[in-house]
Formats: structure tokens, C-alpha cells, sequence
């Protein structure tokens, strides 16, 4: 790649009648190419760039940059598709501990993480190019890098893949991307994308992206070369770049401004709504509310109410019959050594759990006072959870009972259960004056007697959904028409929103199959009738009836 772009970069010198002199550097991970690059450059009597070609297994470009301090004018690259870079990421210190300048970045004041899912790399390769390119020319620099499709479309709102498409975008780096035809590559068929950037545009390209449809722009070739069927020839070349040169819209030419790609991603909350009822079977399933139910009903058979009462006299024989449990489950070790750790089948941590005294006297604590809440309110069902708050707080002042907070919660919250026409679950009430209604944002107007309140409702998590709003469109005007009309009590939580960008070619150049007229089919239908009764009459020739 490096000799061949710097054999057409003097041809296109010398045709304007310029002098140039090239500097050529590259970094390559795999041993044959590497090889290959420097041999073929020590035959061309490049020995002095020859040394600039840094490589071999050890010399990753995402762990271990060989020019940090290194800025060029033009860069050219060809990255692995989808294949992990797990053992560079934990070289670099993990997704946590990661703080390479090239893949953490400020942005508009945001610190944007651009580390990619570890399965897949190539869009960093990507950044790294573009922490190189040269800001003090009046030029600046060019990058033409190679991308199969994921790198259009990967990565949610807020990941690693969108926030570098973000910030290339949202920097109006990216001039053009150019979908080339299948069957390039000898190795694969797969659809492969040229990204084309630059960090000094020209002023008709400013804010703006061409994407460019060369599907069809081929020339196939006379044999295959494993699944490489087809090649560019000099005229679909000359037709590529005389389309991004003219950079207009055309068939296979569409000009977008940069914030078409990208959008924003809204949660948007609606309210819990429930119903509340004390029955024995809710009060029941508080007495083994800290999880692992089976193993605590189990045990509750064997030692009976002293799991709760007396626990400090049991959590021996406790211990032992865990540990029991625990032998009796272990998993048989073959062909690790006789030093293999034994694998039991009660986890540690369980263990540990289930031998906290504090554990058991809580849920014993949840159903005394569940009873007791029972016995004071009644087993019948309140259809505000709202009002049922209040009546419970009344009684347990009454009936002086201890709880901490969430676990008052917790036991609201197992004898109620949701019901979609019944009141929102208040979650706050603000006096007028110190907050504003805004109903998009859940805060709602709301009046009391004579006083104005402003109410923010609870939400529910099973209710919770989301939506892309483009960036070029407000969300009051996406919520109302797309959103309010079928769930009018929703709003959005402005705090969870995240921006994120993704290319979609399928979008602006797919062309549908032209569909068949009626006039058509209908010849075909009658075509095959007409040849059918003809075989009818020769099957049936000659039998009497």
C-alpha cells in the first residue's frame, strides 16, 4: 500500500508539474506482511523508509504506537474486520483502567470514551489515524481507511463505535464514504466501505458528508480468485473519484448534512401504577425476602423459627449442615492433578450469605410487622397506593413498629402488585414556586384545595422503553406524534438521554425490485391453465367414464 500510493502520488505531482519528496512510515502486526512491506521497499531502493516500517507480533498498533509523537499529511489503512483485540485492551490497562490519549478523548466538554467492544477493533484504528493527522498545513490531512459495514452501524448510543462516529462527524472530519462492490477481496465476500477524511475541507464540503454508491462501478474478472469474482478497473476509478470530485447529488451520489446521521436516544418513563393487599401469602414470602427461597424454605423446615428468634444457637449445626450440602454436591475433578481445587456445589458466597444471623432476623422483622399491619388494616384491597402509604405509616406510629426505610419499602412494595388503571405512585410533591410543571420531563401540574403542587410520578421499569429522535428533529415535536398518542401518561428522562450516530446506505440507495402488473400475471395464470387442460385431455384419453 505504501509504495503503490507513493508511486501515484508523484504521478499526480508530476502532472501539475510539482517536486515532491515523500517520507513513508507503516506499522504492521502480522510477520509476512511486515516482511513483505520491507522487502519490497529495500527493492525499490527505499532503504530509508524501509526503516520506518515498524512490525512483527509484538508491535500491535492499538497497544503499542510506533510514532506517539507523529503527525502526517496522508494515511492510508486496511484494518482487520471483527476480530478481537481483548489482549491489547488488557495491555492497555482494561476498558477501566485505559487512558491512551487516542482513545479517550474531550469533546465539547464531554470526556467521550471511543474504546469499541472487544470482539471487533476496527473502528479504532480509525482513531488512531485520526490523533495523527496534521492540523498546521493549510492542507491538513487526508485518511482513506477500508471498513466492512459494521463500522457504519455498531455500537449504541453512548458506546465506543457511535462515539467515534460522533466525534469524526461532530468535528466535520468525514468527507465521503463510498460502498464498494462484493467480491473485492480474495478471502471473503463481504460489503467493504472506503471512510474518506479530512480535517481541512474545502468550503462546499463543511458540514457536510457524500455518500457514494460504487456497487456497480466493476469489472469482473475472467476466473475467480477464491471469492474475489470482480475488480475496479481504470474506468470505475476514474468514475469513483470524478463523483466525489463533482460532489454533487446524482443516482448514485447523496449529499447530507452531517447532523443527518446522527440522533438522540430518549428513555421515556411511565408511571407505576398498583394496587395494595395484606394477605397470608404476601406475608408469607417476606420471611425469606433475602433471596435463595428454596434453600431458606429447606432450612426453615429443618430448625423451625429459631432461624429467626435464635439464631446464634443454631448457626452451628447451620454451618454444618451447609457444608454437608456442599460435599455431597461436589463436582468430580477429571484430569486436573491431584492439587485441583474441589468444586463444591454451594457457592462460597451463598454460604456466607445464608450464615448471616442479620439476614434472618430481617426477614423475621418484615413478617411481624406485615402481621401486624394485617391485623391493624385488613386483608381487603386499596386501590390508591397513594393513600395506602399514608394509612400504613399511620399504623406503624401506632402500633410502634421498627423498620428502616427500604425495608419498609421493600414491604410496600411485596403486598402490591401493578394494576394499569390505577393512580400513578406519587414520588414527589414540590410546593408551587419551587419547581415548574413540564409535563415532557414529568413534572405535573396539580391542585390540592387551593394549593398548586407540582407532582413527579414514580416510574416503572417494566414500562420503560426508548426512542431515536433525530438530531434534526426537536423530541417535544417526536413525542407528541409518535409517542403521546398511544401512551399519553409517558414522559422522558432528560438525564439518561444519549447522542449517537450511524450510517445507513440500505437507506438512501436501496432500489425495490419493480413488482409485476396484474396484466402480467394474469397471462401466466391463464398460460398455465390452458397448458394444464391440455395434459387433463391426454391423461384422460381413451377412459370411459
Amino acid at each position: 500500500m505504501l509504495t503503490v500510493a507513493e508511486e501515484t502520488f508523484k504521478e499526480l505531482a508530476a502532472k501539475k508539474g510539482k517536486k515532491v519528496v515523500t517520507h513513508l512510515y507503516g506499522q504492521e502486526i502480522n510477520p509476512e506482511t511486515f516482511a513483505i512491506c520491507k522487502a519490497d521497499m529495500l527493492l525499490k531502493g527505499e532503504g530509508e523508509n524501509a526503516e520506518h516500517v515498524v512490525g512483527g507480533a509484538e508491535w500491535s498498533t492499538l497497544s503499542h504506537d510506533a510514532f506517539p509523537a507523529m503527525v502526517f499529511d496522508f494515511e492510508l489503512s486496511n484494518p482487520p474486520y471483527g476480530k478481537s483485540w481483548k489482549k491489547d485492551l488488557e495491555a492497555m490497562g482494561g476498558k477501566d483502567g485505559m487512558r491512551d490519549p487516542r482513545f479517550k478523548v474531550t469533546h465539547q466538554g464531554e470526556e467521550l470514551n471511543l474504546v469499541t467492544r472487544s470482539s471487533d477493533g476496527q473502528l479504532l484504528f480509525l482513531a488512531n489515524m485520526v490523533s495523527k493527522m496534521n492540523s498546521k498545513t493549510k492542507l491538513g490531512s487526508r485518511i482513506a481507511e477500508v471498513h466492512n459495514g459494521s463500522s457504519l452501524f455498531t455500537g449504541d448510543a453512548g458506546q465506543g463505535e457511535s462515539n467515534i462516529r460522533r466525534w469524526i462527524i461532530e468535528n466535520d472530519w468525514l468527507e465521503a464514504i463510498i460502498a464498494l462492490p462484493l467480491n473485492m477481496f480474495y478471502n471473503t465476500g463481504i460489503a467493504t466501505y472506503i471512510w474518506v477524511l479530512s480535517n481541512k475541507k474545502t468550503k462546499p464540503r463543511r458540514g457536510k458528508v457524500q455518500l457514494i454508491d460504487a456497487t456497480q462501478w466493476f469489472k469482473p474478472l475472467r476466473k475467480n480468485l477464491g471469492k474475489k469474482n470482480c475488480e475496479l478497473a481504470p474506468e470505475d476509478i476514474q468514475r469513483i473519484c470524478d463523483t466525489f470530485m463533482a460532489f454533487e447529488e446524482t443516482e448514485q451520489s447523496k449529499i447530507f448534512a452531517n447532523e443527518a446521521f446522527g440522533y438522540r436516544k430518549v428513555t421515556v418513563e411511565r408511571p407505576l401504577r398498583l394496587h395494595s393487599q395484606i394477605t397470608t401469602k404476601t406475608i408469607e414470602s417476606l420471611r425469606f425476602a433475602s433471596g435463595d427461597g428454596d434453600i431458606r424454605i429447606e432450612l426453615h423446615d429443618r430448625f423451625g423459627e429459631e432461624l429467626f428468634t435464635g439464631f446464634a444457637k443454631i448457626r452451628d449445626d447451620l454451618e454444618k449442615v451447609l457444608n454437608e450440602w456442599g460435599e455431597s454436591e461436589e463436582a468430580e475433578v477429571e484430569d486436573e492433578g491431584d492439587d485441583a481445587p474441589a468444586k463444591k456445589g454451594l457457592p462460597e458466597k451463598k454460604k456466607k450469605k445464608l450464615l448471616d444471623g442479620k439476614t434472618w432476623e430481617r426477614d423475621g422483622r418484615l413478617v411481624e410487622a406485615a402481621t401486624a399491619l394485617g391485623k391493624e388494616l385488613g386483608n381487603g384491597v386499596f386501590e390508591d397506593y397513594n393513600l395506602f402509604v399514608g394509612m400504613v405509616d399511620d399504623a406503624i406510629k401506632k402500633l410502634n413498629i421498627k423498620l428502616t426505610g427500604p425495608e419498609l419499602k421493600f414491604l410496600l412494595r411485596t403486598v402490591s402488585y401493578r394494576v394499569e388503571t390505577a393512580p400513578p405512585v406519587i414520588a414527589k410533591v414540590h410546593k408551587a414556586g419551587k419547581a415548574k410543571a413540564d409535563p415532557l420531563h414529568g413534572l405535573y401540574a396539580n391542585l390540592v384545595g387551593d394549593k398548586k403542587l407540582v407532582i413527579e410520578y414514580e416510574y416503572d421499569p417494566e414500562l420503560r422503553d426508548t426512542e431515536q429522535v433525530p438530531l434534526e428533529e426537536e423530541v417535544e415535536t417526536f413525542l407528541a406524534r409518535e409517542v403521546l398518542p398511544y401512551t399519553p401518561d409517558a414522559w422522558i428522562d432528560a438525564s439518561a438521554t444519549k447522542i449517537g450516530y450511524e450510517v445507513s446506505f440500505t437507506r438512501h440507495f436501496y432500489q425495490p425490485p419493480q413488482l409485476r402488473t396484474l396484466a402480467q400475471n394474469s397471462a401466466d395464470i391463464l398460460a398455465l391453465e390452458k397448458e394444464t387442460d391440455g395434459l387433463l385431455s391426454e391423461i384422460t384419453k381413451g377412459v370411459k367414464v
